[in-house]
């Protein structure tokens, strides 16, 4: 069990474990799941004397609630809360939930398989679909962070237990969740950082809302990257449709200047009139004013006009410029 680590964006974060936290439950068994993956990613162990307590910190009052409840819900311990200021720069509430050291406290513990070295997926609790969904939506609790559906997507639990960080990744990729996992200084950060795999997760530990804001998000996204797609493309075609116009023209001019376009057979000279009477128009609308001369023809004829010019002595680069 580890401190509580800071998130991606604290504002989403926090608004998508106070709907989290404000999940109804009514199976005892889902409960200490979530418990479990609460404490082992948030909780410390008190000792004093031959007793066993509890103690579990955050800046999120409704989580707070959340571990107070599922607490004495669950077990029969005494607990206490205490509000303390944050040193930090916001100097935030934090609320400090103490389980009494008792007997009770470690049948809890013991219940719970917390103090377990044979580790956490040979838990009862995680043998079964919904024991592991709510394990789940309780490490997000403890130790979660989401940035804001406006930005990149990225979903992280930092946790300073190797052993755990595998553990929550072997439960996501019961869901087909494709983690990750790096390490930063002492820290495991388990991560996801596609929309769809997010909008997943947030689907199984039961943040809807969450899910519901961040799919609206990722649509809008997608549409505006296909029609930005589309005006690149336009753009490209419409820059290349100019520029071999440009370079046509040129070339017609070039030809013209050195040596005369009565000089040259009649198909190109009218091909090369054409193109001076119409010289910003697609290669495809120019065979529509040729007059019945199909696409093939017209492009040979441009070609040829090009391969004079450059015989006369023209540079194309400079025609491009």
């Amino acid at each position: 069990m580890s401190a509580e680590k800071g998130g991606v964006c604290l504002s989403f974060s926090n608004d998508v474990k106070n709907e989290l936290s404000r999940i109804e439950t009514n199976d005892a068994t889902g409960d200490k799941a979530e418990l479990l993956g609460l404490l082992r990613m948030s909780g410390a162990i008190v000792i004093r004397g031959m007793n066993i307590g509890i103690h579990f910190s955050t800046e999120n009052a409704a989580l707070a609630r959340r571990v107070l409840q599922l607490l004495k819900s669950n077990y029969q311990v005494q607990t206490e809360v205490v509000i303390t200021r944050s040193r930090r720069l916001k100097k935030n509430n934090r609320y400090q939930v103490h389980v009494v050291p008792a007997p009770q406290v470690s049948k809890a513990l013991n219940e719970l398989q917390l103090l377990s070295v044979e580790g956490d997926l040979k838990n009862p609790l995680l043998s079964h679909h919904e024991g592991k969904r709510t394990f789940l939506r309780g490490a997000f609790l403890g130790g979660g962070s989401i940035s804001r559906p406006a930005s990149d997507y990225h979903l992280e639990m930092v946790t300073g237990n190797e052993d755990f960080a595998q553990t929550i990744i072997k439960v996501m990729q019961s869901f087909s969740l494709k983690a990750k996992l790096t390490d930063r200084k002492n820290e495991y950060i388990v991560y996801l950082k596609d929309g769809e795999s997010i909008i997943s997760f947030l689907s199984v530990i039961g943040a809807h809302n969450a899910m519901m804001e961040l799919e609206n998000v990722r649509i809008v996204k997608e549409m505006r990257n296909n029609v930005n797609r589309a005006v690149n493309c336009e753009t490209a075609n419409l820059n290349k449709v100019v520029k071999a116009a440009v370079r046509q023209v040129s070339c017609i001019h070039y030809i013209d200047e050195h040596m005369g376009l009565s000089e040259l057979p009649q198909g190109l000279q009218d091909t090369a009139r054409l193109r001076l009477q119409y010289p910003d128009v697609s290669l495809n609308d120019l065979v529509e004013y040729s007059g019945g001369l199909g696409k093939s023809g017209i492009n040979h004829r441009l070609k040829k006009l090009q391969d004079i010019a450059v015989g006369l002595g023209m540079e194309l680069e400079k025609a491009d410029k």
